[in-house]
């Protein structure tokens, strides 16, 4: 631990325009699932809102990187998808987040890491990658078809700050000119929001009948996920960004951390992710002071603008217009891959099915070709 301190020392903060625009890099993602899981189920977004902010301070502390947080997306879209045949409770996200938190604490201690990376090959993480880059496409589109005008907007900052940047050297400030954009939009249509302040977090005491439940439908297809992009690709695109080398078990240790003193008193389970970090790279951000500053906007909007329209204020095309440039980003990484067939497969499996499905069918199909190499090794 100490050699690998003396030869890498930790980066100093910074806290830029360009951080500041690289801190907006993942909000597309971030503010959207907020927004639907809040209007879908009884889960509070101002305390969501407020952990988010407390624990993406203290990951650009430690890590001294942009590394992201999210919430966890398997759990956010089954929470999303019951809400219309009568919902998930409070108590079933509160025990996966706890299971999930206890898990990953564990596995951070251990050597779980250390032989997994040993036997999930590079193809299959990069096709974790290009998943969710197409993910992110399909998720831009629907902002695109709710909001031709802003999303059109959006394109035309950012294509415009590319060629700047390109032709004139100044500061990627798209990220920012963007939301300020949709903000400008969203008040436009629907006015200032109110203003009023946080009451006091609750605690959230689970039934011993949400346990089943949890683990079933929330903990297991979040479980294999988290691994595959909030860990593993995570580390992998943090090498191929920054050229740091941050071992998955720091990840899995503040994932669990970060859960297990959130998640009882009304956050949201949370994990870090690679299309995050990717987009948080791709607006400017490259030190841990771009996540101070969305620590610092989240815990604003939670204190003070505890309302669920403030988080519905900016105009949805701006950040279908984000993401487009988030999954490009995260799209050309994916395509540094050691099997470009075991990776294609994966991210089309990825978008028409599932992640986990995506993920088992990729590292079958990768031991496959190995093997089919092996055995065709001696007679060539």
């Amino acid at each position: 631990m100490t050699q690998a301190t003396e030869k890498i020392p930790p980066l100093p903060l910074s806290f830029s325009l360009t951080e500041l625009a690289g801190s907006f890099g993942d909000f597309g993602t971030i503010i959207p699932l907020i927004l639907a899981v809040a209007l879908v189920s009884d889960v509070d977004p101002r305390y969501t809102l407020l952990f988010f902010g407390i624990w993406f301070i203290l990951t650009g502390l430690y890590y001294r990187l942009p590394i992201p947080l999210e919430p966890m997306k398997a759990i956010a879209v089954v929470v999303i998808a019951a809400g219309a045949t009568g919902g998930i409770s409070a108590g079933e996200i509160a025990v996966a987040g706890l299971v999930l938190g206890i898990i990953f604490l564990v596995l951070g201690y251990g050597r779980f890491f250390e032989i997994i990376e040993q036997y999930v090959p590079q193809s299959v993480v990069r096709g974790i990658q290009l998943g969710l880059a197409l993910l992110l496409f399909r998720s831009s589109a629907g902002f695109i078809i709710k909001d031709p005008l802003f999303f059109g907007i959006g394109i035309a900052v950012i294509v415009g700050f590319l060629l700047l940047v390109r032709f004139r050297g100044i500061p990627d400030l798209s990220s920012i000119c963007v939301i300020a954009v949709g903000l400008v939009g969203g008040i436009m249509l629907f006015g200032l929001p109110p203003v009023s302040l946080i009451p006091a977090p609750r605690l959230v005491i689970p039934l011993t009948t949400d346990i089943i439940p949890a683990v079933s439908e929330l903990v297991l297809p979040q479980l294999v996920l988290t691994i595959a992009n909030a860990i593993l690709a995570t580390s992998l695109l943090t090498k191929d960004l920054f050229g740091r080398d941050v071992p998955p078990k720091k990840f899995s240790t503040t994932i669990g951390l970060m859960n297990l003193t959130t998640v009882p008193f009304g956050g949201f389970p949370m994990c870090h992710g690679a299309g995050g970090l990717a987009g948080q790279y791709r607006y400017g951000a490259r030190t841990g002071g771009a996540n101070i500053y969305a620590g610092i906007i989240f815990i604003v909007l939670a204190l003070f603008f505890t309302s669920p329209q403030v988080l519905s204020l900016i105009a949805v095309g701006v950040l279908g217009a984000l993401l487009v440039f988030v999954g490009i980003e995260m799209g050309r990484h994916s395509l540094k891959s050691d099997s470009l067939a075991v990776t294609v497969v994966i991210g089309i499996l990825a978008l028409v099915s599932s992640m986990t499905l995506a993920f088992i069918a990729g590292m079958i199909l990768a031991y496959l070709l190995a093997w089919h190499a092996k055995r065709a090794a001696p007679a060539s």
